[in-house]
């Protein structure tokens, strides 16, 4: 029996078992969601409207339009740029799938850059080598709340007829500076698009859920438009008359009909509800408090974990590349890299060794593509994208979530150490 097998398999029973990421829900959560189901709407109601608003606010957008969860948000974000076939979308390959597969959901081709080493997110470099004359749309993923360099993105997509989607489904909250001056995600001038997520382990939780945010009119009614079956109930749009459906002539006034309205797009069932809302909204109020719990965690972990060899740590605020002066991410994710091989671990021992002692781990991510579907149907292979291939190969996600407390971020710090130093 190796060291490390003895280090696992010798220790005493855990306590409560600490997932990778949960969500914290209190009293006043509760009390939101049950109002709800007292009152006379539980969907399409006033708490999707007082959640949009809110939202939009807090991130300092024009828009916001919720949805049913985050991949929704994307789908319905290409929908309304008007991605379609014949175009292609590039992306990440370290992000969670939904990300690229919103492109092939409107029939364009999904397409991957590298990353940067440093912040892991989508390489402004790497983008411009991987860019072709059918490229669209880029969408930029904030990985594990750090911000993408958004203003080179945006100038180098923007020149080229593109748009910018930015999934931000890691990074509610998250702030960075330009030029001194800072910026919130969802708020700021580079991106078209901004796509949230609000499964329970993120920042904040609606149990699942999404949304849009944008500055632009017409892309937040097509967003609007997209999530409810492609229907436009505003008179001023319709193109027919109400009373004889006969398509309506230039200028003639549309006649005041209550029980009006039209299909006008393909579109799907991505409404959210008023329950869910109503959580968002009294989670949205704690966003602030979230985000320092968090930061408290990752200021303790990095400290633990720096001197450690073979580790390391995820990007600093200081540490910030590109236009990026300074960050004030939301810490979705806690990913330390580890050299597994040289410390003469396998990650499935590693992540075995922390379960043992009541911890969770989680890999964060698979490249993208190198999965299955994405090898078959677009001849995807290993050696596009080698930044992120070798980061797969180190990543492991460590428990964060603002419920953590001092107790059990020891746990997971004593844990670690222990382990990392078992064959030293």
């Amino acid at each position: 029996m190796s060291k490390q097998e003895k280090t696992a398999r010798h220790v005493k029973p855990p306590a409560a078992f600490l997932p990778y990421g949960r969500q914290q829900l209190d009293a006043d959560d509760v009390r939101a969601v049950t109002d709800v189901l007292a009152s006379d709407w539980l969907t399409c109601g006033p708490k999707v409207e007082e959640f949009e608003q809110a939202l939009a606010k807090a991130c300092g957008a024009r828009h916001a339009v919720a949805v049913s969860n985050g991949t929704a948000a994307l789908h319905v974000a290409l929908l309304a740029a008007g991605i379609g076939p014949g175009d292609r979308v590039l992306t990440t390959p370290n992000t969670f799938v939904a990300s690229a597969n919103g492109a092939a959901y409107v029939g364009a081709t999904p397409d991957f850059a590298d990353i940067d080493p440093l912040t892991l997110n989508l390489s402004p470099v790497a983008l411009e080598r991987r860019w072709r004359k059918d490229v669209r749309a880029v969408v930029a993923v904030d990985f594990a709340g750090y911000p993408c360099d958004l203003p080179a993105i945006a100038e180098l997509a923007r020149a080229r007829g593109a748009v910018v989607i930015e999934d931000a489904a890691h990074a509610l909250g998250t702030r960075f500076r330009v030029g001194g001056r800072w910026h919130k995600v969802g708020g700021h001038p580079w991106a078209d698009l901004t796509t949230l997520s609000f499964h329970p382990v993120k920042t904040i939780t609606t149990g699942e859920g999404g949304a849009i945010l944008t500055h632009d009119d017409k892309l937040a009614a097509r967003c609007r438009q997209f999530r409810s079956h492609g229907i436009v109930r505003e008179a001023a749009a319709f193109e027919l008359d109400p009373d004889t459906l006969a398509p309506r002539s230039s200028g003639v006034p549309t006649t005041m009909a209550p029980w009006y309205y039209e299909m006008q797009a393909l579109g799907f069932n991505y409404r959210i509800t008023d329950i869910q809302c109503a959580l968002g909204v009294s989670q949205l109020a704690k966003l602030p408090a979230f985000m320092r719990r968090r930061q408290e965690i990752v200021n303790r972990y990095n400290r633990a974990f720096a001197p450690l060899p073979y580790v390391r740590c995820p990007v600093q605020a200081q540490q910030a590349a590109g236009s990026i002066e300074r960050a004030r991410p939301s810490w979705h994710l806690y990913v330390l890299r580890i050299d597994f091989a040289a410390l003469g671990w396998t990650r499935a021992d590693f992540m075995q060794a922390l379960r043992a002692r009541g911890l969770g781990s989680q890999v964060h991510y698979i490249p993208v593509h190198l999965q299955p579907f994405y090898r078959a149907t677009y001849g995807y292979a290993s050696g596009l994208c080698p930044v992120a291939e070798k980061y797969y190969q180190q990543c492991l996600s460590l428990p964060l979530y603002a419920s953590m407390s001092d107790a059990a971020v020891a746990r997971v710090v004593a844990a670690v150490q222990q382990l990392l130093k078992a064959n030293q």
